[in-house]
């Protein structure tokens, strides 16, 4: 599995950001996807998953409310919608894919994209 991010930029505290990670390779086998972030100094920490079927999502306290995870299988797509951006958003974010391995699984990471949020 394959994953490429985009969308990621400098934006005003307040403002919106749409994140994108297109996937390709074995896509049948993710059974789940999501957002993992990482500001300097800190640990990589969960912002936002859903399920493969789209059907189940959870998110970090410190978004929801703001960001909205969302895919589009038919285009091996996931998005992430953060609106109401504030400096503390600011980190490197980084699309994850897990997937069936035989009897266990794996995980996938996107290169990861900057967002930065200036207040």
């Amino acid at each position: 599995v394959q994953l490429v991010e985009s969308g990621g930029g400098l934006v005003q505290a307040g403002g919106s950001l749409r994140l994108s990670c297109a996937a390709s390779g074995s896509t049948f086998s993710i059974v789940r996807m999501g957002w993992y972030r990482q500001a300097p100094g800190k640990q990589r920490e969960l912002v936002a998953a859903i399920t493969s079927g789209g059907g189940s999502t959870n998110y970090a306290d410190s978004v929801k409310g703001r960001f909205t995870i969302s895919r589009d299988n038919a285009k091996n797509t996931m998005y992430l919608q953060m609106n109401s951006l504030k400096p503390e958003d600011t980190a490197v974010y980084y699309c994850n894919a897990r997937a069936t391995y035989i009897n266990s699984w794996v995980d996938y990471w996107g290169q990861g994209t900057q967002v930065t949020v200036s207040s």
